[in-house]
């Protein structure tokens, strides 16, 4: 019986999901080796604290400050300490010294992924990153495989798990803003400091990775679009509802063609409404999914846990076997597919409905002049409804528009907002969100 060689494996970072990596390396090596055709032998985890507190009971010999060291000497390196720097120093110095690297780090992909991947290529060695986005869910090796000899026209995705809690709470118990993300907080599904998934940057990272597999074109964060959902009110879910629809953050990339004829992606992550029979709409609590559109494949969904220790491990591990087998068969790394030059168009370049709120004064042919403003700058409107309300203090009533809009440029309805806004008859634009799957 022929003896199995030994790769050794560096881990950079032991947080949550670096433990679990960790752990399993160890308790499953008999598998893997059985899987890769080697021993994966755990040869050090790089961490800033050996003292600190782990989920994982790991043997202390293991941990080591030094990363640059551990590197050197690594076949594989896992980079799980995100952040731009060192990761990019360390990830750049594994891939001269010949290791191929396993990254979840969506954050430095999407600032500098192109520079890492021209720098893999040249090395011949692989640059794996499926935990990047959306969690346990095999959705990068499906775009940049399965689905290579298809064109694919749209991507969907629900891909911040936080994000997701927030709204569906909001959704089904009327919570207000404030209090789903207290309750986000409370189960460890947000930060502290929950900026980077409220704001939507998180998503934004991910929508450009996304973006660069499925469209073979390289896109950075500059390319996206990108709105969170801290303006999203309790009125705004409440009123979607009313009218079928669900309101979630969706990170979308899109083929567009503009009004010259040219061909384009749109690269953006926002608010969004979607009737309740898309299938991202049943997504609940803190799972993600990912909708894909093709032009052979037709139409396809993945589901399931974006973000834990555990569930994104099993990504890493993915990357791992796959990166592990190779060196074993020989030739060279995966090169990258992102050799296109599709243009980015920007956020004016998109063609959707929309679903606009409006605090308007409750007086005769106020219904008439707003959908006449409507018409005169080429928005047509599908829905619209009216609630009126006295305000206690003032015995003053008002009525609260509604209105969901016929597929508009962005352009035309910015330019019907701004006309709206001065009508004298209108109190305040409440909100202004897109709608998709109609």
């Amino acid at each position: 019986m022929t003896e199995l060689r030994t790769l050794k494996v560096a881990l950079l970072g032991c947080g949550n999901v670096g433990a679990q990596v960790a752990r399993i390396l160890m308790d499953d090596a008999d598998t893997l080796a059985s899987r890769t055709g080697a021993h994966l032998q755990l040869a050090g985890i790089a961490v800033r604290n050996i003292d600190a507190e782990r989920e994982v009971d790991l043997p202390r010999d293991l941990f080591t400050t030094d990363a640059e060291t551990l590197v050197k000497d690594a076949d594989l390196v896992i980079e799980l300490m995100g952040g731009l720097e060192p990761a990019r120093s360390l990830i750049l110095a594994a891939i001269q010294n010949g290791a191929s690297v396993v990254t979840g780090n969506k954050a430095l992909l999407a600032a500098d992924g192109p520079a890492l991947y021209e720098e893999a290529d040249k090395a011949g060695v692989e640059l794996s990153y499926e935990a990047a986005v959306a969690g346990a869910i095999p959705i990068l090796r499906p775009i940049r495989d399965s689905l290579s000899g298809d064109r694919i026209t749209r991507v969907l995705g629900i891909v911040n798990g936080t994000t997701n809690f927030i709204l569906d709470q909001m959704d089904s118990t009327g919570a207000q803003f404030a209090d789903a993300l207290a309750e986000a907080q409370r189960l460890g599904y947000a930060e502290a400091d929950p900026t980077a998934d409220v704001e939507g940057l998180d998503a934004a990272a991910k929508a450009a990775i996304l973006a660069s597999l499925s469209f073979h074109t390289r896109f950075d964060l500059a390319n996206v679009h990108c709105e969170g959902i801290t303006g999203v009110s309790a009125a705004d879910i409440a009123a979607a509802k009313e009218a079928g629809f669900v309101i979630k953050l969706l990170a979308i990339a899109e083929q567009l063609t503009d009004a010259d004829g040219d061909d384009g992606v749109s690269v953006r992550v926002h608010p969004t409404l979607l009737p309740r029979e898309h299938p991202l709409a049943a997504v609940r609590g803190a799972f993600n999914a990912v909708f894909i559109e093709a032009e052979n494949a037709g139409e396809l969904m993945f589901y399931g846990q974006g973000a834990g220790g555990t569930p994104t491990a099993s990504a890493v591990l993915g990357d791992l076997v796959s990166a592990a087998r190779r060196i074993v068969l020989g030739g060279p790394g995966r090169i990258e597919s992102t050799t296109g030059h599709v243009p980015a168009f920007p956020i004016d370049a998109v063609t959707t409905s929309y679903y606009i709120g409006l605090d308007v004064a409750d007086q005769p042919g106020v219904l008439a002049r707003i959908a006449q403003l409507f018409a005169e700058h080429g928005v047509s409107i599908e829905i619209m409804r009216q609630t009126i309300h006295r305000d206690a203090d003032s015995n003053v009533e008002s009525a609260e528009l509604r209105i969901v809009t016929h597929r508009a440029s962005e352009a035309a309805l910015a330019a019907t907002v701004k006309a709206v806004k001065g009508l004298d008859v209108i109190n305040s634009v409440t909100s202004v969100l897109r709608v998709e799957g109609v």
